[in-house]
């Protein structure tokens, strides 16, 4: 397999933290990119999305991006809603995520580009965003499901992207239907890689399908007879025994 290296980073020196970003896509990003109430002001904000946080769609300099705020879920998020402690801006989630997904994204994975993170210093701790290419015409998993039911196809074609995550060994913290977007033309992406990371071992990888598990029949629970998730799953686990692994003669399902 050729892998692209076309992802390049440069950190630059904030009065109040850093930024990450790829030269190739812009120049030093000014702070403001990361405001979007100054996205709002200067008519660049084209959307948002609701979820955990608030995910804003916008264009900069005839380029689509997805700017999105790091918040804490849980009870956690009750204190301290989006402050993570680190000094470090390289051992930042944002940063991380960046790195990740360069990473990713040069192997050839279907993940969107990363085009800046940034870290706030805060004391002893920060906050942080990241902003990524936006995937023209993608819906998320679930809101597809809602809309009427996915093809055969469609749904071996996402367990066998899931499956070439996992050839990579590459595991993903929240596998749920809200992280997996499918295009119009039917291509699979898989996004969100907050505290996620390339891991040996395979014992993780039937945990990760799983939960995707879990999160379609909660789906399929708040939509009674909209779909067959169960018909789906088998399809979804056809394509990910299918999906070649490098290195190995068969697949081999690992739950």
């Amino acid at each position: 397999m050729i892998w692209s290296s076309d992802v390049r980073s440069i950190t630059s020196e904030t009065g109040s933290g850093a930024i990450l970003y790829d030269p190739r896509l812009l120049d030093a990003p000014p702070p403001s990119l990361f405001d979007p109430g100054e996205l709002t002001t200067r008519g660049w904000l084209d959307g948002q999305a609701d979820g955990r946080g608030t995910t804003w769609f916008f264009t900069y300099r005839g380029m689509a991006w997805v700017l999105r705020h790091y918040r804490r879920g849980g009870l956690v998020a009750r204190l301290v809603n989006d402050l993570y402690l680190g000094l470090r801006p390289e051992s930042s989630r944002p940063f991380r995520e960046w790195r990740l997904l360069a990473e990713l994204h040069q192997r050839g994975l279907p993940v969107p580009r990363p085009v800046a993170a940034a870290y706030w210093r805060c004391g002893c701790a920060y906050r942080g965003d990241l902003i990524t290419t936006r995937l023209f015409s993608a819906r998320p998993l679930a809101d597809c499901l809602r809309l009427k039911p996915l093809s055969s196809k469609t749904w071996r074609q996402v367990g066998m992207t899931i499956r070439r995550f996992h050839n990579h060994g590459v595991y993903h913290a929240d596998m749920n239907a809200r992280n997996i977007l499918i295009d119009g033309e039917g291509h699979v992406f898989l996004i969100d890689f907050d505290r996620c990371r390339i891991r040996p071992g395979s014992r993780w990888k039937g945990a990760t399908v799983q939960r995707l598990l879990r999160s379609l029949r909660k789906i399929a629970s708040t939509t009674p007879g909209l779909y067959d998730h169960e018909e789906g799953w088998r399809e979804l686990l056809a394509g990910y025994a299918c999906a070649e692994n490098p290195g190995r003669n068969h697949a081999e399902n690992d739950f």
